[in-house]
């Protein structure tokens, strides 16, 4: 399988940096607000940042209160980029391409991915990568170029004008044929590859997935209207779409589960807030109290319900009280 790594060709490379380094440009105006507007709570949570490129969207991470971040990338160019103006105590960039995931031994809770999926020969293969490194209930939230536009292939005029220029729609050919593109980007030779949205969703789904929400790309219409040069045909087209999926625990193979220990997961607390499983059976006391805290029902006659316990999260200190023999509550 090729690995392309058109980000460290100087003059592709050149170009790029200046696209990004202006004050408008489609990346900040259009895929950084929503794609940041999809990503989960980070708190306390490990984050890899596949295709990370100059570090942008790693170091947003890390702000967020990421525990940590592993950005990866093949572009040396861009891993220089980030690691010099993007870096963070918790940020690790990273040499790495999208074929060698398999040989990151860590886990995560969260795994992204900016406009870099369409590089990607074997999108099946990657999810079901990405499936194996993500912990239980984790989310990767990515976005990529519409398949409305990357079924462009050169051979033809994207957009139908009017004499002036204003684009009045835009034209589609050859969606259905799936595969690699080469066309002219910044530099000849640029190559991507095309998937139907059919095929997105069925390779996400057979690699384990639950798909939890879909984007396509949108622009203020003030921001349109100044620009419409940039913006004005995204009504016609959207450039980028995003997804956000999840990897659901599989209770259905509890049967492969030792009953104790399955017996064990169903009876766990586990953190609203982290979503961690919480340390139990601690006591309950009051200072000066030498019997804890003392719960009972209304009435005359007020019976004791049992000893209080407690349970706390390692992450971030939440607490919860519950009773352990439930046999006095009565309804």
């Amino acid at each position: 399988m090729s690995k392309q790594n058109i980000y460290d060709n100087d003059l592709f490379y050149e170009n790029f940096e200046k696209i990004r380094s202006k004050e408008i440009n489609f990346n900040d105006i259009i895929e950084t607000p929503i794609i940041l507007g999809m990503i989960p709570e980070l708190y306390k949570k490990k984050v890899l940042d596949i295709g990370c490129g100059m570090g942008q969207h790693a170091l947003q991470y890390s702000k967020k209160g990421a525990l940590s971040v592993l950005g990866i990338d093949i572009s040396e160019k861009m891993l220089a980029y980030a690691r010099k103006n993007n870096a963070a105590s918790n940020i690790e960039y990273r040499r790495l391409a999208f074929e060698e995931l398999d040989d990151l031994e860590e886990k995560f809770d969260v795994i992204t991915s900016s406009l870099a999926f369409d590089y990607v020969e074997n999108f099946e293969r990657l999810m079901k990568q990405i499936y194996s490194h993500l912990n239980e209930n984790g989310k990767c939230v990515f976005s990529m170029s519409h398949p409305i536009s990357t079924a462009y292939d050169g051979t033809f005029d994207r957009y139908t004008r009017t004499e002036t220029g204003e684009r009045l729609y835009a034209n589609l050919r050859n969606y259905g044929i799936e595969g690699k593109r080469v066309i002219h980007w910044v530099v000849d030779e640029y190559e991507l590859y095309h998937r139907t949205i059919s095929t997105l969703i069925n390779d996400i789904v057979s690699a384990g997935f639950i798909i939890e929400e879909c984007q396509e790309s949108k622009v203020l219409e003030s921001i349109r209207e100044k620009r419409t040069d940039m913006f004005g045909g995204v009504i016609h087209q959207p450039d980028f779409i995003f997804l956000g999926v999840e990897r659901k625990i599989e209770l259905y193979q509890c049967k492969e589960i030792d009953n104790s220990e399955f017996g064990r997961y169903l009876k766990m607390r586990k953190c609203i807030r982290c979503d961690v499983e919480m340390l139990e059976d601690y006591d309950v006391k009051v200072e000066g109290g030498a019997y804890g805290l003392k719960i009972t029902k209304l009435g005359i006659f007020k019976d004791n319900l049992g000893k209080v316990h407690a349970s706390v999260c390692s992450e971030c200190g939440y607490l919860e009280f519950y009773l352990e023999d439930t046999a006095k509550i009565k309804k």
